[in-house]
């Protein structure tokens, strides 16, 4: 089959065109013929060697991905599903996952042209909805749902969003109006209108006062911070005594920080592969696109052999939405 991945780390370059063999169903499994795979922070991760001290005697290629939309063409033996073959899906995937023996393997990721997994780390596709719109959806908005499960705040609390006009901004704002919070987001005055529509009411500017402008629109502090654009521990300014500080990033991985409790503040860490394999997790995104609380954002498509490009046009910044590779 077709794929894309790297025996090396570094930059977008290192990404290439490979062939690798057909995987099939096993008992249990399904095999999702891939249409579309979005382009995330984690790819650039895996990519360019920020978790190469783990994967030390885990033999490549690596395929980025985690995110991936396409039809159903494969059943395992056995397997328990509702899924039909050429029903449209979506999954989140886990390039490598952690072995029998608590060892390290390669899985492999989205950008291949075919996916096998367990058959509850796959649900439907929201109806209506395109693959390269769908593939947006699952590791972006399972994330969001997983931090906000974590806050676990109460209707009318206070949440700001920082990195607002992001994928992951955007459906963190969207699943937290949807929950009754009052959700404050920073933009640029182009991204104003956006970060808006996304359902925030409230908007500061962007920048590196951010803190300081969140709390001197809301002189108590807001009840808990998102930061989506990795801005640090300065965020602990604009948060109440006893709130929470929601961060993205290990403090050992590339933007991340040490977040050091000040003033009874939580600090969280979503960490999304906790929410793999949750069918009803997962099922609960398509039911929020279908009814349309969360609107997938496509940036751009490029064809799955470019994504080296892709990964340039990301590190370049700016994107509004997600990058998606088509198959």
């Amino acid at each position: 089959m077709r794929a894309v991945g790297l025996y090396k780390f570094g930059g977008p370059e290192v990404l290439q065109a490979i062939e690798l063999p057909d995987p099939h169903a096993g008992p249990g499994e399904i095999r999702v013929h891939v249409r579309a795979a979005a382009v995330n922070p984690s790819d650039t991760l895996l990519r360019s060697g920020a978790h190469a001290p783990a994967l030390a005697g885990v033999p490549g290629p690596y395929v980025p991905g985690m995110d991936v939309a396409g039809v159903v063409d494969e059943i395992g033996p056995g397997t328990e599903t509702d899924l039909s073959i050429g029903d449209p899906v979506m999954a989140m995937l886990l390039p490598v996952t952690p072995a029998p023996d608590g060892s390290l393997q390669n899985s492999g990721g989205g950008y291949a042209e075919y996916v096998v997994r367990p058959a509850n780390w796959i649900v439907r596709a929201p109806a209506g909805t395109s693959h390269e719109a769908a593939a947006t959806l699952p590791m972006n908005a399972l994330t969001a749902m997983l931090a906000l499960d974590q806050l676990n705040l109460a209707p009318g609390s206070t949440l700001a969003v920082v990195g607002a006009a992001g994928a992951l901004g955007s459906y963190l704002i969207q699943m937290a109006r949807q929950a009754g919070l009052i959700v404050i987001g920073d933009a640029a005055p182009a991204d104003e209108a956006l970060v808006r529509e996304s359902g925030a009411i409230d908007i500061v500017a962007r920048g590196s006062d951010v803190a300081g402008r969140l709390r001197a629109r809301y002189p108590d502090g807001v009840d808990a911070v998102a930061d989506v654009a990795l801005f640090g521990s300065r965020l602990f300014d604009a948060i109440r005594d006893g709130g929470t500080l929601v961060r993205f990033r290990q403090s050992d991985e590339p933007g991340g920080y040490q977040a050091d409790s000040t003033r009874g503040i939580t600090v969280r860490t979503p960490f999304v592969p906790e929410y793999a394999g949750r069918a009803d997790k997962l099922d609960e995104i398509r039911r929020l696109a279908e009814s349309g609380v969360l609107i997938p954002r496509v940036a751009k498509t490029l064809p799955a052999a470019e994504a080296h490009d892709a990964h340039r046009l990301f590190a370049a910044g700016g994107v509004r939405g997600r990058l998606v590779l088509t198959f």
